[in-house]
Order: C-alpha cells, then sequence, then structure tokens
C-alpha cells in the first residue's frame, strides 16, 4: 500500500540526476523556452503583416499615383509590401531626373533594373521574415538526440552504480533508468512543439512571399503604364 507513495516526484528525480542529465535538461529547456519565445514573437508579427498587406495592396489600387501612396506607406510598419514599393519609387525618381531630356520616360533598361531592384528587395524581406524561424528547425532536429545523449549517459552511470553495489535487481536499476529517461521526455517536449509551429510558420510566410511576387508584378505594370502617360507621376 504505501509502495507509490514512495516513489519519486518527476522533481525528484531531476533533483537526483547526475549532473550530465541535468546540464543536459537545461540545454533542453533553454531550446524550449527560446522555440516558445520565437513561436509566440513571430505568430503575432505574421498577424500583423498579413492585415497590413490587405490593408496596402487596398490602398495601391486605390491611390495609384505613387507620390500619395509613398506618403500613406509611413502608416504601415509591418508589411513587406512597403519596401518594395518604397526600393522601386525611390529609383524610379532616379530614373526619371536622368531621362528627363527623353521627356522622363522609363525605358526598357530602366525596366530591368527596377526588376533586379525588386529581385533584391524580395530577397531581404523574406529574410526579415525568416529570421530566428531556423532555430525552430535545428531545436526540431536537435533535442530528441540531444535528450538521447542525456538518457544515455544517465543510463550508463546507472550501470556503474550497479556495478559499485554489485546488485541487479529491478529495485536498483528502475529508479536511475527512469530518471536517465526524464532527459528523452524534454528533447521529445522541446522538439515537437519547434516542428509543429515551423512548419505552420513557414507556411504562412511562404503565402506572404506569393503576395510579395504579385504585388511586384502589379507595381511593374503600373509603373510602365502610368509613367509612359505621364512624366511627371
Amino acid at each position: 500500500m504505501n509502495g507509490p507513495l514512495t516513489q519519486p516526484g518527476l522533481w525528484e528525480m531531476v533533483a537526483g540526476a547526475g549532473m550530465m542529465v541535468k546540464f543536459v535538461l537545461l540545454v533542453l529547456l533553454l531550446f524550449s523556452v527560446f522555440s516558445w519565445a520565437i513561436i509566440a514573437y513571430k505568430l503575432i508579427l505574421l498577424k500583423r503583416i498579413e492585415k497590413e498587406t490587405h490593408a496596402f495592396y487596398e490602398l495601391f489600387w486605390d491611390k495609384r499615383q505613387f507620390a500619395q501612396i509613398s506618403a500613406a506607406s509611413k502608416g504601415f510598419k509591418a508589411t513587406p509590401l512597403v519596401g518594395l514599393f518604397n526600393a522601386v519609387y525611390t529609383e524610379l525618381t532616379n530614373i526619371m531626373k536622368a531621362n528627363e531630356p527623353l521627356g522622363g520616360r522609363v525605358q526598357k533598361d530602366d525596366i530591368e533594373r527596377l526588376q533586379r531592384i525588386l529581385k533584391k528587395a524580395r530577397a531581404i524581406e523574406t529574410a526579415k521574415l525568416e529570421y530566428a524561424v531556423g532555430f525552430l528547425a535545428t531545436t526540431g532536429n536537435t533535442a530528441p538526440f540531444i535528450g538521447l545523449f542525456g538518457t544515455v549517459w544517465g543510463i550508463m552511470t546507472s550501470f556503474r552504480s550497479i556495478g559499485a553495489k554489485g546488485a541487479a535487481n529491478l529495485a536498483v536499476v528502475a529508479p536511475g533508468i527512469s530518471e536517465a529517461l526524464v532527459a528523452t521526455a524534454m528533447g521529445l517536449l522541446a522538439a515537437i512543439p519547434a516542428v509543429m509551429g515551423y512548419n505552420h510558420i513557414i507556411t504562412r510566410i511562404g503565402r506572404i512571399t506569393a503576395e510579395m511576387s504579385n504585388f511586384s508584378s502589379d507595381l511593374l505594370n503600373v509603373v510602365e503604364k502610368q509613367v509612359s502617360k505621364k512624366p511627371g507621376a
């Protein structure tokens, strides 16, 4: 009747583990904390980005005048579409000044230059979106193995203790092995949310990058049409 009451709990097993296992558990705990912090931060940020992206797209088609869009874009801090627009608008202003002898119209070579600028701007904005997300992939890939290392080390320590005591019955072996297996459980506890968070975040980032590609095409089309009609646009 008293047997279950004397079984050590989780904290007792952690406290009774060896220094190496405790170190492994600390590392896994840090991995887990950082992973959850990244997931929470990215989910909040992505929600804001998606909202602003939709609003800026509507603004772009509503205004059409680049000067007005540029002034209004200051109210959009999160969406990467603003970065794409500003990169093109800045270069377009320089092109218009350089092409004043030609009536201020955009030439074929200028369009190709704008395409290269947009490609670079998309790469920069994508890198911002993906910042710190790689840590989730690292946690998902390495945490189970780190936990397994702690388990193996703990079991080795248990068997050395068995050899020293000269006893190998279940009552002697079970406590040490259960302490070691906590490391494996902690590894999985850190890895599973990280993998799920990574997949979810990457999927949403993929949708945003698709929006950036669509916006880049629309932006270039408007540049070609608007500037050819009105050099001062």
